[in-house]
This record gives C-alpha cells, structure tokens and sequence, in this order.
C-alpha cells in the first residue's frame, strides 16, 4: 500500500490521563502512511496512560508547547481518556495551539472526551460532532448537534465516541490529512 502521508507532519496533543489506544492507535495508523507523528505536551515531559481500568504506560513527549508552532504541522490529533482533556482544556496554550489549527483550516481530529478542549476552545458551534455519550449535553450546550455515531466528519473535524471506533476513527483521520486543507473549517 502506498504511503499517502508521506511528508505530513501531525501533532499529537495529551497530558497524563490519555486513554492509552486513542493515542497508541492513531499514530500507529498515521505512521503506517507515512506521516511524522510528535507527542506533544504542556511541559515536554513524559506522560502517563490510562489503559481502561488503570494506569498504562508512560509515553516519551518529542516537544512541549512552548516548541511548537501549529505551521509546523499539517493536521492535530486530541486522544480522549478522562483526566487529559480535563487538563488540556484548562491550559491556555493548549487552547491556542488548538485554535490556530481551526483558523488554518486543518483537519483536527478527537476522540471520547477530547471535545472537552474544542469546547473551551471556542470551535465547536454549529459543527456536527459525536463524542462518548457523557459529553454530549456539554456539546449540544456549546451549540454542536450531536450524533451517537462511530465517527462524525464536519469540514476536516474528525470525531469519534471511544476505542471500539477507532477504526473508523483512523480511517477518516488519514482520508482527512490526505485531503489537507479544508476550507469550511472554522474557528
């Protein structure tokens, strides 16, 4: 198969708490294609899963954000898990480096509670989205219609509910990247 992402960079942004297959997967997907793949978190140190029931393995940071830039990245993957997005969604930079993506028009990609970050954002209005079911009303607040569906595409957002989507999840976060730009994505 050919490696249709080859050249792409993608930004991973998590913190510890990050349900381990939502992060593990995806960039597994994405470096199958040939995509370069950068965990990236608040400080640029390690940080911890969370594997379902109780604390995974400890995943290696490539940069933190006071590194990076989201020109340097053609697309942004947001795993899910419980205590990541409740701590991404809080941090300012992160919500920067989020917002920047959506006012570039590049695809953006979450997962279970990751819309948690979209939300405090300031991105999600108007948009078609699906997220694990205990997020929804906190989506439809924010003005999003909500689907309970595996994955849900919007202009370049990417969302799915949890691990048993992952994937479709992966499959239209590669058809997303491959299409680049999208020009009704908005923040």
């Amino acid at each position: 198969m050919a490696q249709q992402l080859n050249g792409k960079r993608v930004a991973i942004l998590a913190a510890d708490g990050f349900e381990e297959s939502e992060l593990a997967s995806p960039r597994a997907a994405l470096q199958g294609q040939g995509a370069e793949t950068h965990v990236i978190t608040p400080d640029g140190k390690g940080i911890r899963a969370w594997a379902e029931t109780d604390w995974g393995d400890t995943y290696e940071a490539d940069k933190s954000l006071d590194d990076v830039k989201s020109e340097d990245y053609h697309a942004l993957v947001l795993p899910g898990g419980l205590f990541n997005p409740d701590t991404l969604r809080l941090n300012e930079k992160a919500l920067a480096f989020v917002r920047h993506f959506f006012e570039a028009g590049k695809p953006v990609a979450a997962i279970c509670h990751a819309p948690w970050i979209l939300i405090n954002a300031g991105v999600v209005e108007g948009r078609k989205m699906t997220s694990v079911p205990s997020v929804a009303q906190d989506l439809k607040n924010a003005g999003v219609t909500w689907f309970d569906e595996a994955v849900v595409v919007d202009s370049g957002l990417v969302t799915s509910r949890t691990p048993k989507d992952l994937d479709a999840f992966n499959a239209k976060v590669l058809e997303e990247i491959a299409e680049g730009r999208h020009s009704h994505q908005h923040a």
